[in-house]
């Protein structure tokens, strides 16, 4: 799915971003599936339950997740040589993952790459189905399914789509499960888990509504906090 902003959305931060297509849908959606959207994710931002989520100190316990090029990245890989940024989304043809993840690529990758922290892409989707988001935008981190939404269920971190929004995915013909090739409507909230060389979580934030991500700079002074590396 290729997604249609100005070009100037590109010098924009993230969530200057995602307003932005919010904006455009506001401007081209039919009025009752904008509203469908907009309740979904209120009411994600109005239950959400953040007691139930992964908290900074927690201790994080061994976990594998399955490289779209191949391969298994486990908890230890992910952390041999410094800080792991797990970065969750939803879905390869979600439009806001296809703002996000680019943007991470720019904004993010290399400085983390700089200060030996290693960021990995985590969404449920199967890895043949996945892929397609990392060749899509040439990624140069790494991009993995967290099968049966494993650790972002043991994380705290997922929600299910409400009546409505299932009704009107139904009445396209589509259901999320087989997009994602999970068979359920489960997918993650958006979220950024920095986990230390110790195993121990480090920084974590959640955000119910997809429409709003943790923007780079948060991310990487987390982990030169980590690391100890001073900012320029």
């Amino acid at each position: 799915m290729t997604i249609h902003l100005a070009e100037e959305t590109r010098t924009m931060s993230l969530n200057q971003q995602l307003a932005a297509l919010h904006a455009e849908r506001v401007r081209t959606w039919d009025p009752a599936a904008l509203q469908i959207n907009i309740d979904q994710r209120r009411i994600l931002v109005e239950t959400a339950d953040p007691a139930a989520w992964i908290k900074e100190g927690d201790s994080v316990e061994p976990f594998v997740l399955k490289d779209v090029e191949g391969g298994d990245l486990t908890l230890e890989s992910l952390t041999a040589t410094g800080p792991a940024v797990l970065i969750f989304f939803r879905f390869a043809g979600c439009p806001a993952c296809n703002i996000a993840l680019p943007y991470y690529d720019k904004a993010l990758a290399l400085a983390l790459r700089d200060v030996g922290a290693t960021l990995v892409a985590v969404s449920p989707q199967v890895p043949d189905r996945l892929i397609e988001i990392r060749q899509r935008h040439g990624l140069s981190f790494k991009v993995a399914s967290d099968i049966g939404n494993a650790l972002g269920r043991r994380f705290g971190i997922l929600y299910t789509a409400d009546e409505a929004s299932q009704a009107a995915q139904r009445a396209k013909g589509g259901f999320i499960g087989d997009t994602t090739g999970t068979g359920t409507w489960e997918l993650p909230q958006p979220a950024v888990v920095v986990i230390g060389h110790d195993r121990i979580a480090r920084f974590v934030d959640v955000s119910p509504d997809w429409l709003v991500r943790t923007e780079a700079d948060a991310i990487v002074a987390a982990v030169r906090d980590i690391t100890l590396v001073p900012a320029e």
